[in-house]
């Protein structure tokens, strides 16, 4: 269990890395996000399957909801953004302007 709790965090570290580092388009901010919820959904389930409680075994599917709408409302950002600048580089947009 501690190897695979190990490389989940480290999976997670890399996505927040990607994040930080990687910030020239949207989509890859999106897919690095992901990234991270994913290894979060992974770490959530293996702690839950080695409590065998009732109360956190809720916690995965909350966290597979919330995901979801994330990756719902991240794209629709995407496609909103790409037909009114053109693009999705992040330089292109300014938050200031209306």
């Amino acid at each position: 269990m501690p190897a695979t709790l190990f490389l989940l965090s480290i999976s997670f570290l890399l996505g927040l890395l990607g994040l930080t580092f990687h910030r020239i388009h949207f989509m890859s901010i999106l897919i690095c996000i992901e990234t991270m919820m994913l290894a979060l959904y992974l770490m959530i389930t293996t702690l839950s399957s080695f409590t065998n409680t009732a109360t956190a075994a809720i916690m995965p599917i909350l966290l597979l909801t919330m995901s979801a709408c994330e990756a719902s409302s991240g794209l629709a950002l995407l496609v909103a953004t790409s037909r009114t600048h053109g693009t999705d580089h992040m330089k292109t947009l300014n938050l200031l302007k209306c």
